[in-house]
């Protein structure tokens, strides 16, 4: 991933026991960094502290913990984290809803039909990691040259974020998720999985 120039880029893993931080420091130089990823005696937040040392240590200025961090100084963070990956496993999580693209709402539950043993008459499915689906009446179409998929009238193109063109067949119609995202949160699920058919290229 290219680094933002004249400031620090950081890709950080906030685990469960520790959290590494990578820094890519203007000049191109690198860092890296491990620490505890719960140390209430000494910071509140790993990600941070893994950042504020950093600065202080390659700008040679003091970055008090009490206080925010100089955005100006950042390109960009990237972090991913298995922390919410084990509550979801171990069922320890808030309860969660998947949001998903209409005709895809049993997409997770049949999987890849992969079983350790091919032939068992009594197939154990995995539970079901969310509590309700709330399915979304939009498609988007990626364009390919030789595609047999008879255009639409109403299709808009448009070139996303990673420059594929793509075709928006059906918008969202935000008042209807608003509403049903409105009912699930009613119902006490306050975490949602979002899982739209191509929204990777970020239209």
């Amino acid at each position: 991933m290219p680094g933002s120039e004249g400031k620090f880029d950081f890709a950080i893993d906030r685990g469960g026991t520790f959290t590494d931080v990578f820094a890519q420091c203007p000049g191109g130089a690198e860092r890296v960094l491990k620490l505890l990823s719960h140390d209430p005696q000494h910071y509140r937040d790993a990600p941070t502290e893994g950042i504020r040392r950093i600065l202080e240590q390659e700008t040679g200025r003091v970055f008090p913990r009490e206080e925010p961090l100089d955005p100006s100084l950042i390109g960009w963070i990237r972090m991913g984290t298995t922390v919410a990956t084990n509550a979801l496993l171990e069922r320890q999580g808030a309860r969660s809803a998947l949001l998903v693209t209409r005709g895809f709402k049993d997409l997770l539950h049949i999987g890849t039909q992969a079983r350790p043993l091919l032939f068992d008459l009594e197939v154990r499915m995995p539970e079901l990691l969310y509590d309700e689906v709330i399915e979304v009446d939009e498609r988007v179409v990626l364009k390919q040259d030789g595609c047999q998929l008879p255009p639409r009238d109403t299709e808009s193109t448009h070139i996303g974020s990673t420059g594929e063109a793509v075709s928006v067949w059906r918008s969202v119609d935000l008042v209807q998720v608003e509403a049903d995202l409105r009912g699930v949160l009613s119902r006490g699920i306050t975490s949602l999985a979002v899982l739209l058919l191509h929204s990777y290229t970020s239209v």
